[in-house]
């Protein structure tokens, strides 16, 4: 007989034992069940649920300029699934044109109305589509973010260099007629040789240079003025920020406002947290996704204890489980049901929630993200197999996690912040409807390999 069925056949048995437990102190319960750790919270702030973010694309979505298109028929599905913003790649022209996926950027302005780089719509569409998806994600509550490219630039014209001394590709003159550019503008130059990083071989834009910053940030219909005002984007993306100090973001955030998040491919939560402050902007949580990827896929959830960007400054921690240039975590859904019940900004991957995993499942994990999940995080147990974690509530009576990922039904004596109070699993993974003791204990389960979320009914 499996361990489930054994489980269930007991159930009523335990159940019936429940006035039982319940007489019984907080110390009799740790004295039959394994102690929980420390419920000390790890982050004193609460975080406000602003919803979900989609990552609207992946890596070589389909060619031929239909992607705007394909997005703006979501927009009104993820609205009501709870997301609250998409991100949108690289939208401007690139080298590659009609095959790029934007991150080669040649001209800034244009969006698929100018015949230059092989083509006049980019991969994704002409510029009438991509306002027509910007309208329709706003009529259904939705911002949208842009992918900001300025460490490097491509499709420059050649010229001879005098800081080289070599013909260099760094003559831009794009049919927009907007934010020329030559060798003065990049690295070498005369004021500097260098900064931070270099990507690709690409020409590496100088944001020391007066014409750089009136262009990107500056002037009345500089790039981030003109995405914001003309575009109507919402939000920033910001790709390579290894690349360049943080103060760019900082003073392109300072001139137009909105959400902004960095691309800072680096496991260390103290960098994370120094970037993120030093450019007053989000940046994405590569300690925490690290730390998943050897918790769910190394078998080994104690790595969850890491510290993680989120734990550290979650307002300015974005989660995610993969992106567009990585993939590495296979227990995708465990992980999701960590970010989207933990606190920071969860960002989901078109892949996942359209092709690759059980939709219904995402869009369960999503309410209970916007309904549930509020306050400080408090880890309760983690071992190999094993995490809970509670969030204390802020405006809503916050929740358990419980992640199981043995091979066998689990349960386990934790301390709620509910008195007396019948809770349930919002997943639907469990069937218990238990009542905690007046001492707040109460015990609960989680299926093999697989999760539950417990809150009052």
């Amino acid at each position: 007989m499996k361990r489930r069925d054994r489980f269930y056949l007991n159930l009523t048995l335990i159940l019936s034992l429940g006035l039982l437990f319940s007489s019984c102190s907080k110390d009799e319960i740790t004295e039959l069940q394994p102690k929980v750790q420390s419920t000390e919270a790890l982050n004193t702030k609460t975080t406000n649920n602003a919803g979900v973010l989609m990552q609207a694309f992946y890596w070589d979505v389909p060619s031929g300029g239909n992607w705007w298109n394909t997005i703006d028929s979501k927009v009104s599905s993820w609205s009501n699934a709870g997301f609250n913003a998409i991100w949108l790649p690289p939208a401007s022209k690139a080298q590659n044109g009609k095959y790029s996926m934007g991150y080669d950027p040649f001209d800034y302005y244009d969006f698929g109305q100018y015949n230059q780089m092989g083509s006049i719509e980019t991969r994704f569409g002409s510029t009438t589509e991509l306002q027509n998806l910007i309208n329709s994600a706003h009529n259904e509550g939705l911002q949208v973010y842009a992918d900001i490219v300025i460490n490097h630039n491509s499709g420059g014209a050649s010229e001879n260099n005098p800081y080289t001394g070599t013909d260099t590709w760094t003559d831009f003159n794009p049919l927009s007629g907007l934010f020329d550019r030559n060798y003065n503008d990049f690295h070498p130059n005369d004021i500097e040789t260098s900064d931070l990083g270099a990507f690709g071989g690409f020409p590496d834009l100088c944001h020391k240079k007066t014409h750089v910053q009136d262009w990107l940030w500056n002037k009345s219909n500089s790039v981030a003025k003109y995405y914001k005002n003309v575009m109507n984007f919402d939000g920033w993306r910001f790709d390579y920020v290894k690349g360049f100090n943080p103060w760019v973001v900082k003073e392109w955030n300072a001139s137009v406002g909105g959400f902004s998040v960095g691309e800072l491919w680096d496991g260390d939560v103290n960098y994370l947290n120094w970037w993120a402050n030093e450019a007053n902007s989000s940046v994405f949580d590569f300690a925490c996704y690290y730390a998943m990827n050897d918790a769910f896929d190394g078998n080994d959830l104690t790595k969850l204890n890491n510290n993680m960007m989120w734990k550290q400054n979650a307002t300015k921690a974005v989660t995610f489980v993969t992106n567009h240039d990585t993939d590495e975590i296979w227990n995708k859904i465990l992980a999701y049901s960590y970010i989207l019940t933990h606190e920071g900004y969860p960002c989901i991957f078109y892949r996942d929630y359209e092709e690759w995993l059980d939709k219904a499942k995402m869009n369960n994990l999503i309410w209970i993200h916007n309904n549930l999940a509020s306050g400080s995080t408090s880890i309760l147990y983690s071992d190999n197999d094993e995490y809970i974690a509670r969030r204390n509530g802020w405006n809503s009576s916050g929740l358990i996690i419980y992640i199981n990922s043995s091979n066998n039904f689990q349960e386990r004596w934790i301390e709620t912040n509910w008195s007396s109070s019948t809770i349930k699993d919002y997943t639907g993974n469990s069937s218990w409807e238990p009542v905690t003791q007046s001492g707040k204990w109460v015990k609960i389960q989680a299926p093999p390999h697989g999760y539950t979320i417990w809150s009052t009914k």
